[in-house]
């Protein structure tokens, strides 16, 4: 279940509208409704792309591992291990958009709301302004660093209201597959894996066919 900000304890597929993308240097969001908690296996699909799969064996509502689901990736994929997923919405750029939050980012958001208080009040809250740095050569070194001197509480503007006057639970916006909707979505993967790879061995062997 999503939860509201201060709800949440925050240790722990695809959306339907616009993510938001961080761009390199300075950021700022206005995050809005609901926090979702998830944990997701991140599974090999088709030209190497990763595909995140929500891991079932992880309860919304309580925010534990009580494995009341049956969860296909443990079983399909046993080397694979489940990672933190925490998302909500946010305004950027004059839209409302999913916002997937990196956990340390997350984490200095928790703190500065020990002093600033929920960031998601409409009259009260604040924008989050952070940047992206990076801190090696590889796509993964990268480090997320919340500016609270910026962060100074606004209310929310007319225009920006009217985008979230209908806005929807994070639970209705990134649905929680069933597990045979997960086994469904894995066996289409299984199988394009299985013939990718066979038209692969096909093209070789036709390749070196002696005559």
């Amino acid at each position: 279940m999503a939860l509201s900000f201060n709800d949440q304890r925050g240790s722990a597929q695809k959306a339907d509208f616009a993510t938001y993308k961080m761009a390199d240097g300075e950021n700022s969001v206005r995050i809005v409704g609901d926090i979702l908690a998830r944990y997701v296996y991140w599974v090999k699909g088709e030209n190497g792309k990763n595909i995140p799969v929500e891991c079932l064996a992880f309860n919304r509502d309580t925010e534990s591992f009580d494995r009341a689901e049956k969860d296909w990736v443990a079983e399909l994929y046993p080397d694979l291990k489940a990672s933190w997923s925490y998302a909500t919405q946010c305004i950027a750029d004059g839209k409302l958009q999913v916002f997937n939050l990196k956990k340390k980012l997350w984490e200095q958001i928790c703190t500065a709301a020990e002093d600033l208080g929920d960031p998601t009040d409409i009259e009260k809250g604040w924008d989050i302004k952070f940047k992206k740095v990076k801190t090696g050569p590889l796509p993964y070194n990268v480090e997320y660093q919340l500016q609270p001197l910026k962060c100074k509480p606004r209310a929310l503007s007319d225009s920006e209201r009217g985008l979230i006057a209908d806005i929807r639970s994070m639970d209705d916006v990134m649905k929680r597959p069933t597990p045979e909707q997960q086994k469904e979505f894995l066996d289409k993967l299984r199988n394009n894996e299985s013939a990718a790879s066979k038209s692969a061995e096909e093209a070789l062997e036709e390749e070196f066919k002696v005559d």
